[in-house]
C-alpha cells in the first residue's frame, strides 16, 4: 500500500522521534487492515493540513515488531502520541481526522 505518509522502521524509530522538534504521531497498520487503511487516508490528509507543525509516521506491524512490542500494541489500527521523543498517549476516536488532531492538540497545550 502506498501512503504519503513516511514509513518509519523499529531501527529507525528512535532517531526519528528523538530529533523532532515538533510532536509526532505514529500509526501502527498492517496490510489487508481496512480500518488501517481509512485511519491512514485521514492522517494524510491531518499530515497536509498540518504543514510543519507536527510529523505522522506509519509503522508496519508486520515488518516491524520491536516498538509494537514495547509499546503492548494490541489491537489495529494504534496511533501513539510523541513528544519530545518521549511516548505520551495512545490516541482514541480512531477514524477522524478532526478528533485526532483535537486530541494532539489538546495534550500539546496543557
Amino acid at each position: 500500500m502506498s501512503s504519503l505518509l513516511q514509513a518509519v522502521t523499529d531501527r529507525a524509530f528512535d532517531r526519528v522521534v528523538e530529533v523532532s522538534t515538533v510532536p509526532v504521531l505514529v500509526e501502527f497498520w498492517k496490510p489487508g487492515c481496512s480500518h488501517c487503511q481509512a485511519l491512514m487516508k485521514e492522517l494524510e490528509q491531518l499530515q497536509q493540513e498540518l504543514g510543519g507543525r507536527a510529523l505522522i509516521l506509519a509503522m508496519n506491524v508486520d515488518e516491524n515488531f520491536q516498538i509494537p512490542a514495547e509499546l503492548e500494541v494490541s489491537s489495529l489500527p494504534a496511533l501513539a502520541l510523541y513528544r519530545n521523543g518521549e511516548f505520551l498517549k495512545f490516541i482514541g476516536g480512531l477514524g477522524k481526522r478532526d478528533e485526532i488532531a483535537k486530541q494532539v492538540w489538546t495534550d500539546l497545550s496543557s
